[in-house]
């Protein structure tokens, strides 16, 4: 059971998410400086804030990956969605952890 605040359990990727993912690669790319022709939103964990938080592990091509923090605001507050931010250098072994 998870932790009110704390990190949800490792799932795979929902179709809704893989589509939030896609919807920031552009804003992904230009923030990183390159584009990727492998994109693809392999697993996740989640935290329930005043909204929540998506920390997204996604290959990018070859042995490298990134991992995407996500948000998405409660539908009372206009349900934005946005990302947050990206850690690069990653691995398909690298934890999702909180950043």
């Amino acid at each position: 059971m998870s932790v009110p605040g704390g990190l949800g359990k490792l799932e795979d990727v929902t179709p809704e998410l893989k589509a939030f993912c896609n919807e920031v690669k552009a804003t992904v790319e230009e923030k990183v400086g390159k584009k990727y022709d492998v994109y693809t939103a392999k697993s996740y964990r989640h935290q329930m804030v005043q909204g929540t938080n998506y920390f997204v592990k996604v290959h990018v091509g070859g042995d490298d990956y990134i991992h995407l923090r996500l948000f998405e605001a409660l539908p009372c507050d206009g349900q934005k969605r946005e990302l947050h931010s990206i850690q690069t250098n990653k691995t398909e072994s690298d934890e999702i952890a909180y950043f």
